[in-house]
């Protein structure tokens, strides 16, 4: 039987690697601030367990860390843009839809991009998105509306001038 910590907490370890990256663009970075984060669950194991929503402590000390690291290394643009793709998944063959759907996201603003990313490719119901953005559940609302919109007048943009 897994503890409460591999159950509830390094099971979540992919998506929060996910999000660092995300946020760091970088792939060893991302490690170290994940691996950080992971040390200080583990320290306060007993303390998440008994949490109602261990996973958002999880994801706003993965923010905090980040911001840390961007702090230290005097980087001001710590959530600012960033690439999806790692260079092993570059090197893979992707369809120009999906190349175009990337590039697009490249543009859209900062808080639209983190919450589309955390909906969309994450999962995360609209909630939990407004919780550990530190954010209300209607700008989660509405800037998602905003990126979708935005995100359907680009591709039929595209798709005309093809």
């Amino acid at each position: 039987m897994k503890s409460f910590f591999e159950a509830h907490i390094w099971s979540l370890k992919n998506k929060l690697y996910r999000m660092a990256f995300l946020w760091v663009k970088d792939r060893e970075v991302a490690q170290d601030v994940l691996q950080a984060v992971f040390e200080k669950a583990w320290l306060r194991k007993e303390e998440l367990q008994k949490m109602e929503n261990p996973t958002g402590w999880m994801v706003r000390s993965l923010k905090n860390e980040s911001l840390q690291h961007f702090r230290v290394s005097k980087k001001f643009d710590p959530l600012g843009d960033f690439d999806f793709e790692t260079k092993e998944e570059k090197s893979h063959d992707r369809s120009e839809e999906v190349k175009m759907v990337f590039r697009f996201l490249e543009s859209l603003p900062e808080k639209q991009r983190e919450i589309f990313q955390l909906r969309e490719v994450e999962g995360l119901t609209y909630e939990e998105i407004a919780e550990y953005l530190e954010v209300s559940l209607d700008q989660v609302k509405v800037n998602l509306h905003r990126a979708r919109k935005t995100l359907k007048e680009y591709l039929l943009k595209h798709k005309n001038e093809k």
